[in-house]
C-alpha cells in the first residue's frame, strides 16, 4: 500500500512538473517570438556551452562566461543592459555593437535563432 501511494506520489509530481515546464516555455515563446526547442538546438549547434553553464544542456560546463541559470531573473544582461526580451535578442545577435569590447563573440546568429535561444533561457525560470 505504501509502495502504491509513494508511485502515485511521484507520478502526480511528475505530472505537475510537465505541466509547469510547458507554461514557462509558452510563456517564454511568446515573450520573444521563438521557439525554446529550437533555441536548445541552436545552443547545441553554436556550441554556447563551451564558455557558459546552461541548464538543461548537456555539457554545458564552460566557466569563461557566466552562468546563465536563472538568467531571466536577472535585472540586467551584460552587467548594464535592460533584462527584457527585445534587449535579449539584440544582445545575442551583435553583443560586440551593443558592448564594445565585450568577451562575447559575435556568433552569425540569425534573428530567429537570437529569439530561440531567447526563449530557451526564459523558459528555464
Amino acid at each position: 500500500m505504501l509502495l502504491l501511494a509513494v508511485c502515485v506520489t511521484l507520478v502526480a509530481g511528475g505530472a505537475i512538473y510537465l505541466e509547469t515546464r510547458a507554461a514557462d516555455e509558452t510563456r517564454a515563446d511568446a515573450m520573444t517570438g521563438g521557439h525554446s526547442e529550437r533555441g536548445r538546438a541552436a545552443l547545441y549547434r553554436h556550441g554556447c556551452g563551451a564558455c557558459h553553464v546552461i541548464p538543461g544542456i548537456d555539457g554545458a560546463n564552460g566557466m569563461v562566461g557566466p552562468d546563465l541559470t536563472h538568467v531571466g531573473q536577472r535585472a540586467s544582461l551584460a552587467g548594464s543592459l535592460p533584462n527584457d526580451p527585445e534587449t535579449m535578442v539584440r544582445w545575442l545577435m551583435h553583443p560586440q555593437a551593443l558592448r564594445p569590447g565585450s568577451g562575447m563573440p559575435e556568433q552569425g546568429l540569425s534573428e530567429r535563432e537570437a529569439r530561440d535561444i531567447a526563449a530557451y533561457l526564459y523558459a528555464r525560470n
